[in-house]
């Protein structure tokens, strides 16, 4: 048996848009490829599409060790069907890791990634300090989804997974030992 400490971080990837003609699939599978080279994490893909309003997540969201949210920008924001899946649940998310990888426009979903941030620590979440960011994301894959220039996002994607690791065994840990309790 393999010790809690080393054993892989259960991560769930959470597609969170759900918009006709969506590019999410895009990003989230390309994330999935390069994270799933990794041999400390076991992905839980769950896109928000198949699951409306995160009907059904309950038991995939609390099994956790931490995840991973893929969002757009919409309007300066992140998706409405995202935020409902968030507010769906509260102690699935406690004293667990979130890290983002986000696309859109100019900005990269990065605004999106800011207020989602604010959500997850209402939460009493912790979102790791980097991020994947696809700037005018459309533009930056070629037909079978895969970047044009793969060194910069997967070097990215390999910090962001970095932390989410460090943070996930800690907290995994911590919570093996005291349950946490938000008050």
């Amino acid at each position: 048996m393999t010790p809690l400490s080393s054993a892989p971080l259960r991560v769930v990837v959470l597609t969170g848009s759900t918009r006709e003609g969506r590019f999410a699939p895009v990003v989230t599978d390309w994330f999935l490829r390069v994270a799933g080279e990794r041999d400390d994490l076991a992905l839980d893909p769950a896109d928000l599409a198949d699951h409306p309003g995160g009907e059904g997540l309950s038991e995939r969201l609390a099994a956790a060790d931490a995840f991973v949210v893929v969002t757009p920008e919409y309007n300066h924001s992140f998706p409405a069907p995202l935020k409902q899946a968030i507010d769906r649940y509260r102690d699935e998310w406690q004293a667990k890791p979130v890290g983002f990888v986000s696309y859109g426009g100019f900005a990269g979903g990065l605004r999106a990634v800011e207020q989602l941030r604010q959500v997850f620590a209402e939460l009493h979440a912790t979102t790791v300090r980097d991020t994947v960011s696809f700037h005018l994301a459309w533009e930056r894959f070629d037909a079978d989804g895969s970047p044009h220039d793969p060194t910069v996002p997967e070097g990215a994607a390999k910090a962001m997974l970095d932390q989410l690791v460090w943070w996930g065994r800690a907290l995994r840990a911590g919570r093996a030992a005291v349950p946490y309790r938000a008050g």
